[in-house]
């Protein structure tokens, strides 16, 4: 199995250097390039501000030259020059922004059949420019082509699944220590937990802290009984995905969540309608519990990424199958895997209904009210996506989550900042990318509509709008994405996409039908 993978990447890889022959890998980087007049949306809260300059050196920024005043004409004396040899980007009028970090994405996967072509190119095409990926295929090539840019791809930090590739099943601390020192000398980022024993959990989580990496936790209900958030926390873990192990953690007259005495696990209706009732069963909110169990994760500088998207199913089903984006940008495989079953994660519609999703409209109002409240207090939250499940599709999940967190009670500058710099910061990348700011790396995100005043226009599908002559239009989208200096036409690789999903359509006779329907 090793080797057919092995062989997969390096079939993977000879087509992206051919692709660098003969096709489009982006224009640049340049020995200077100058974008042009845009208004600045950093990472760090501040306000917009333009127009401005953006002079960029190979990969790096090295001026931000603010070159006059809204309506007023510019003086080109006062802007910086373009040297021989130098690209100019004009983007009058447009916004830039850092370019996006998704805490929480997999490079798809056989079972839903997407490629990681197609899925670097949804992500790039919606800004996003890096990419932590906890847990997932081996990332190990695709991150060395990403940083070399011999691919078209966010630059990659992976958090390999603990036990991974260990020999033998993890039964005690040292062999937990083991495989923890072992992954750090293969080249992980940092680890991605499940949970595990107690005391297997701590001794992997302070081996990590002391090699220096990075840690994330899905605490799956499997152990979360007796290994909580807090637990994590303490022990050393730098971030939890998801929600799980949360309202645990808040439990006040219980210490296991209310199953159903027919529970099981392996049903996954079981498994994800329970999960709606969960917050219900945790402390009031700003209750004395409550306080308490916040105020120790911000005490230590715990990181929250909580993947409101990938839920989102959950409390509106018809909604999440009908987005508009699914008839051309879905892969038939990735269509068929959504589909309820007893057997693809995530496809867990055997019986799914209004008492489901009215459960989970309440478990959103109380996970969404902690969420906001953590950041109110100085905690950080990330923005992630986990796309590839529950029929959200990789990039436009990604805007999706930033419009949730905007449900949740964020600015949208917070917003911007949750997902630039504050995924910046969990990554222990601060100061390389998260905010547009001299000495950074170039990855920058170029849109032609506010993304303040609507975050829809950052999606491939853009935003519709009514002119003043009563026409209905389409407008944003991300114009360019820029990695490391070099610019991507974002509509381009949507139409790569595009193209990608309408040639399987044809190999494949597939028709976009809704479950249960005929053709």
């Amino acid at each position: 199995m090793k080797r057919l993978y092995l062989f997969w990447i390096a079939i993977f890889a000879i087509h992206f250097t051919m692709q660098s022959q003969e096709n489009y890998l982006g224009e640049g980087p340049y020995g200077q390039l100058i974008i042009r007049g845009v208004t600045l949306i950093n990472g760090d809260g501040s306000p917009p501000r333009g127009p401005v300059d953006i002079v960029v050196e190979n990969n790096k920024i090295v001026a931000i030259q603010v070159v006059g005043y809204p309506g007023v004409p510019i003086d080109e004396k006062e802007r910086p020059k373009l040297k021989n040899g130098g690209k100019e980007l004009d983007a009058n009028g447009m916004y830039l922004l850092p370019g996006f970090v998704d805490m929480h994405g997999h490079i798809g996967g056989n079972a839903q059949g997407a490629s990681p072509e197609y899925v670097f190119k949804l992500w790039m095409a919606h800004g996003v420019t890096t990419v932590r990926q906890p847990s997932g295929i081996n990332a190990k090539e695709l991150k060395q082509l990403s940083a070399k840019n011999k691919i078209i791809a966010p630059r990659i930090f992976d958090y390999v699944g603990f036990g991974s590739g260990a020999k033998n099943e993890i039964n005690t601390p040292e062999q937990a220590r083991e495989w923890v020192r072992e992954n750090a000398k293969n080249g992980a980022d940092g680890i991605k937990f499940f949970g595990a024993e107690p005391e297997i959990m701590k001794a992997a989580l302070e081996e990590n802290k002391k090699l220096g990496l990075g840690s994330a936790c899905h605490h799956a209900q499997l152990s979360v009984a007796r290994w909580n958030v807090l637990h994590s926390a303490r022990a050393g873990l730098t971030s939890m995905e998801h929600w799980y192990g949360l309202p645990e953690a808040l439990f006040e007259d219980k210490t296991v969540q209310n199953y159903p005495l027919d529970y099981n696990y392996q049903n996954e209706q079981h498994r994800f309608e329970e999960a709606g009732k969960l917050w219900a069963q945790a402390a009031k909110p700003y209750s004395e519990h409550w306080n308490n169990v916040m105020n120790e994760l911000l005490a230590l500088d715990f990181t929250l990424d909580p993947t409101f998207n990938i839920y989102e199913a959950s409390r509106d089903l018809h909604k999440a199958r009908r987005a508009e984006w699914h008839e051309e940008y879905t892969l038939p495989s990735l269509w068929k895997f959504y589909q309820p079953s007893k057997i693809s994660h995530g496809s867990y519609w055997h019986n799914w209904g209004t008492e489901q999703e009215v459960a989970w409209k309440n478990n959103y109002q109380l996970w969404m009210t902690f969420i906001n409240e953590y950041k109110n207090r100085g905690g950080r939250v990330t923005t992630g996506s986990d796309s590839g499940f529950i029929y959200q599709l990789y990039g436009f999940a990604y805007i999706r989550e930033l419009e949730l967190l905007r449900e949740a009670g964020f600015h949208p500058l917070e917003i911007i900042r949750s997902a630039t710099l504050n995924g910046a910061e969990a990554l222990g990348w601060q100061d390389k990318i998260g905010s547009v700011q001299i000495g950074k790396l170039a990855d920058l995100v170029i849109v032609e509509e506010n993304p303040l005043q609507n975050l829809k226009v950052l999606y491939g599908t853009g935003a519709v709008r009514l002119t003043d002559d009563n026409k209905v239009v389409r407008v944003g989208g991300v114009k360019y994405t820029i990695k490391d200096g070099i610019i991507y036409d974002a509509k381009k690789l949507l139409a790569d996409v595009k193209n990608m999903v309408a040639v399987e359509k044809e190999n494949t006779n597939f028709k976009l039908v809704q479950p249960g329907m005929k053709e």
